[in-house]
C-alpha cells in the first residue's frame, strides 16, 4: 500500500524508530499517527486517514497509564483530587508540550497551507498527534511498549511531588481552567468582615465577569480565597456534569 501513496504522505521508519525508541513492525500505524486531516483534502482520491482515531485510542490508553500511575503514587488523594491531578498532565498544554521535546513536529504529514500557518507548532495539532502516537504504538508493540512509552515521555521527567502540590492550589486551577476556555480571570471580594482585628474571619466571594459564584470563609483572606476557587470549580464540574 506505500508505494500507492504520494510522497508527502510517506514517513521514514528510521525517523519512526527514533521517535518510538526502538525497532518498529507495522509502519502505517505511525503513518496514520502523524497524518493531519488537512492532508485529506489535498489527496481526496486516496484511501487514507487521518489521526483522529487513533487520537481518541491514544487518549484513553494516557487516562489509563497515567491514572494506574497517579493512583499508585497517592494512596491518601481522593478521586476529585486525583482527576485534577491528571488533568495537570495529560490536558493539551502538556500534551503539546511532551509532543515538542519528542520533536513530533517535524514528522507531522499535513496540508502547505497548515504547515504554512504554524500547524507543525499549534497546540492543539501536536496534542492530538501525541494521544495518535500512543495509539499507533500500543496497536503496533503492545500495551507494555506504549505504557514504556508514556512513562519515558511523560512521567519521568515530571516531578510528580511538585505538581501534586501545585494541584493543592485552587486559585491556579481555577484560573487555568478559565483561561483554557477563553473566559473572563477570577476576581475574589471580600463580601464580610467578622470579629476583633486579631481573630478577624473573612468571607470572599469569587467572580467571573460580572457573575458571581461561591464563597469561602476562613481567618486569612489567602485561605478563604482557596476555599471560594475550590468551590467554584466543583460547581463548574457539577453544571458541566448536568448538560
Amino acid at each position: 500500500m506505500s508505494q500507492s501513496l504520494p510522497p508527502g504522505v510517506q514517513v521514514n521508519a528510521a525517523a519512526v524508530e527514533r521517535l518510538v525508541g526502538g525497532p518498529v513492525d507495522d509502519l502505517s500505524h505511525y503513518r496514520r499517527a502523524l497524518t493531519h486531516r488537512s492532508l485529506l483534502r489535498v489527496h481526496p482520491e486516496r484511501t487514507f486517514e487521518s489521526n483522529e482515531r487513533l487520537e481518541f485510542l491514544g487518549d484513553a490508553l494516557l487516562d489509563v497509564f497515567v491514572g494506574e500511575v497517579l493512583y499508585e503514587r497517592f494512596p491518601e488523594k481522593d478521586e476529585g483530587a486525583l482527576t485534577r491531578l491528571r488533568a495537570r498532565l495529560v490536558s493539551e498544554r502538556p500534551l503539546a508540550t511532551y509532543a515538542r521535546h519528542l520533536g513530533l513536529g517535524p514528522h507531522l504529514l499535513m496540508s502547505e497551507n497548515a504547515a504554512e500557518g504554524n500547524g507543525r507548532d499549534n497546540p492543539s495539532i501536536l496534542a492530538d498527534a501525541f494521544e495518535a502516537f500512543v495509539g499507533a504504538i500500543y496497536l503496533d508493540l503492545g500495551y507494555a511498549a506504549a505504557r514504556g512509552f508514556v512513562q519515558d515521555q511523560v512521567l519521568a521527567p515530571i516531578d510528580l511531588q511538585d505538581v501534586a502540590t501545585r494541584d493543592e492550589n485552587y486559585k491556579s486551577q481555577l484560573l487555568e481552567h478559565l483561561q483554557a476556555r477563553g473566559r473572563p480571570q477570577p476576581t475574589y471580594h471580600v463580601v464580610q468582615e467578622k470579629g476583633p482585628s486579631h481573630d478577624k474571619t473573612f468571607t470572599v466571594e469569587v467572580r467571573i465577569g460580572d457573575t458571581a459564584h461561591e464563597q469561602g470563609t476562613a481567618g486569612s483572606k489567602q485561605d478563604a480565597e482557596q476555599q471560594a476557587a475550590r468551590r467554584t470549580l466543583n460547581e463548574i464540574a457539577a453544571d458541566a456534569s448536568a448538560s
